[in-house]
C-alpha cells in the first residue's frame, strides 16, 4: 500500500481529495496542513480517526517540518493542494501568498529533491510529485478561445501570479534536476466543503439567510466550472497516467456567467431575484477564463458531472450540513478542533 503525502489536505479540495484517496482502498494518506482560516479538520471529521491516515499540522514553508514528514513517512507521492487561494484576499494581502504559493512550493520542492534523490532505484522511478495549480496563471481571455498547455502565463493578481511563479519553479526543477513533477492547472471548483467566502457557496449561504447577493461588476465575467469530486478524479489520474515533466489542463467543459450561476442557485432555492446586488468592480478582474482539456481527454480522462446535476448535488449538502457553515461562519470549529482533536494536535505539532 503506498503512502500519499497531501499538503493542504485539510483544505477544500485538500480534504474531497483525501476523502477520494481512501475510498480507492490502496493508499495510505499522510495529511499536511496549517490550519488556515480555510483549512479544518471539521472538513475531515469523519476520516481523521480513520487507521490510513495521519495529520500533521504543519507549513509547507517550515522546510524542517517537511523534512520531518518525508523521513517519517517515506511518501511515493506528493501532491500539493497548500496554497493561498481567494483573489480579493491576495488584493488585500499579498504577502501571505507569497509565502505560501511561492516559498512554500520551493521548500517542498527542494525537500521532494532530496527525498526523491536518497530513494533506491525503483523508488525514485516511482515517486511522483504533483503540483495543483490554477487556470488563473494565464490571464484573461476575450469571447473567443481557450487557455491551453502551451498558452504564455500572463496572471493579473497577485494570486495568480504567486501560482504562476510556483509553476515555474515546478518547472525548473524538472529540468534542472529531473524530478519528476507534474503540474495540473484546473478551473474554479466548487462543490462539499468549499470555504463560504468563494462565488458559489457564498451565494448559497446569503440566499438560505435572505441577506444580499453581492455581484460583481456587471456580473458577466465568465469561468469554467469544475464539480470537485470531477477534480479529484483527474488529479489521480494525472498522478498514475501523466507523463512527468508535462502540464495537463483539467476543465469542467462548461462556461458560466457570473449572474447565470446567482440566477440558477436562486431558482433552485426559491429565492427572490431581489436578492442581488451589483457592487462597484474588483480590481484586475479577469473577464473570462476558458480551459481546452483536450490533452487529459486524449489520455482519457472526461468529467464525469454536468454542471447542473453538480450545483443540485452542492446545494444539497449544504443545506444538509447547516451545522457545519455555520460554525466555519463563525469560528466555533477552533474550539471545536481544540475539544475534539486536542490529543491528537498536540502530538503532531
Amino acid at each position: 500500500m503506498q503512502t500519499w503525502l497531501v499538503t493542504g489536505g485539510a483544505g477544500f479540495i485538500g480534504a474531497n481529495f483525501v476523502r477520494y484517496a481512501l475510498a480507492r482502498g490502496d493508499v495510505r494518506v499522510v495529511v499536511f496542513d496549517k490550519l488556515t482560516y480555510a483549512g479544518s479538520l471539521e472538513n475531515l471529521r469523519d476520516v481523521v480517526d480513520d487507521p490510513r491516515v495521519t495529520f500533521l499540522e504543519a507549513d509547507i514553508a517550515d522546510r524542517s517540518a517537511v523534512d520531518a514528514a518525508l523521513s517519517a513517512h517515506g511518501p511515493a507521492a506528493i501532491l500539493n493542494f497548500a496554497a493561498e487561494t481567494h483573489v480579493d484576499r491576495s488584493i488585500d494581502g499579498p504577502r501571505a501568498f507569497v509565502r505560501t504559493n511561492l516559498v512554500g512550493t520551493f521548500e517542498l520542492l527542494d525537500a521532494a529533491r532530496v527525498h526523491w534523490q536518497a530513494l533506491d532505484p525503483a523508488g525514485r522511478a516511482g515517486f511522483r510529485f504533483l503540483h495543483v495549480s490554477t487556470d488563473e496563471v494565464y490571464g484573461s481571455l476575450g469571447d473567443a478561445g481557450a487557455f491551453s498547455e502551451e498558452t504564455p502565463y500572463a496572471p493579473n493578481s497577485p494570486y495568480a501570479a504567486s501560482k504562476a511563479g510556483a509553476d515555474h519553479l515546478v518547472r525548473a526543477y524538472v529540468h534542472t534536476y529531473g524530478l519528476p513533477a507534474l503540474i495540473t492547472n484546473c478551473s474554479n471548483n466548487f462543490g462539499p466543503y468549499q470555504f463560504p467566502e468563494k462565488l458559489i457557496p457564498l451565494v448559497i449561504l446569503n440566499a438560505l439567510d435572505g441577506r444580499d447577493l453581492p455581484i460583481y461588476g456587471d456580473g458577466l465575467n465568465v469561468r469554467d466550472w469544475l464539480y470537485v469530486e470531477d477534480h479529484c478524479d483527474a488529479v489521480a489520474f494525472v498522478l498514475e497516467r501523466g507523463t512527468a515533466g508535462e502540464i495537463y489542463n483539467i476543465g469542467g467543459g462548461r462556461e458560466m456567467m457570473n449572474i447565470e450561476i446567482t440566477d440558477l442557485i436562486l431558482r433552485e432555492l426559491g429565492k427572490p431575484d431581489s436578492l442581488k446586488k451589483y457592487v462597484a468592480d474588483r480590481p484586475g478582474h479577469d473577464r473570462r477564463y476558458s480551459l481546452d482539456i483536450s490533452k487529459i481527454r486524449r489520455l482519457g480522462w472526461s468529467p464525469r458531472h454536468t454542471f447542473e446535476q453538480a450545483v443540485t448535488e452542492t446545494i444539497a449538502w449544504y443545506v444538509a450540513n447547516e451545522q457545519w457553515w455555520r460554525r466555519i461562519q463563525s469560528g466555533e470549529y477552533r474550539q471545536y478542533v481544540e475539544k475534539m482533536y486536542g490529543r491528537r494536535l498536540a502530538a503532531t505539532q
